[in-house]
């Protein structure tokens, strides 16, 4: 693990890593009190993260924690290629035909803004987004189901890729 990069008071970067998991994380000038605070945030956030990666309570929920689950999370860009936006009407028809069907007992939607770097340009890209979050027990089922909205919502709007996140939990509905 290494520390802050100071040129006179000023820290440049910080790098924080654990095995081969490494952040690189890019600030403005800092003095050597704050660019500490900094690294130390750095750490933990990269700590924090790194215990989801490194022990899953899919297979271990305590008593009345609920049952082993998949937290899905699908990132879905509202932005169509040299049209404009999904517009609320098509949105509201995708949830009822695909996603309703494909997850019948419940999801949840929240609106969001995002940015992605586009491998074809090399520009990042900003854009509306959607983020769909829902929690199902893990089997291949599930996961077919979570495909088929991923595939059907890049057909349908022409988007390069849907992103997706999956994490282990213990729930209970």
């Amino acid at each position: 693990m290494t520390g802050p990069v100071l040129r006179g008071k000023a820290a440049r970067y910080t790098r924080v890593g654990f095995g081969r998991a490494m952040l690189s994380l890019a600030f403005g000038p800092l003095s050597q009190r704050h660019a500490g605070l900094v690294h130390a945030s750095a750490v933990a956030l990269v700590a924090t993260a790194l215990t989801g990666c490194a022990t899953a309570p899919a297979d271990r929920c305590a008593s009345g924690m609920g049952t082993p689950m998949q937290m899905y999370e699908l990132f879905l860009g509202r932005s169509i290629p040299a049209r404009g936006d999904v517009t609320d009407d098509e949105w509201r028809s995708f949830l009822d035909d695909t996603v309703s069907a494909n997850l019948p007992n419940g999801y949840t939607v929240q609106d969001g803004y995002g940015a992605w770097l586009s491998p074809a340009t090399q520009h990042t890209v900003r854009e509306a987004t959607i983020v769909l979050r829902v929690a199902l027990p893990d089997t291949p089922d599930s996961l077919t189901a979570i495909n088929r909205i991923r595939t059907a919502y890049q057909a349908r709007f022409h988007q390069q890729l849907v992103g997706m996140t999956i994490t282990p939990v213990c729930g209970s509905f």
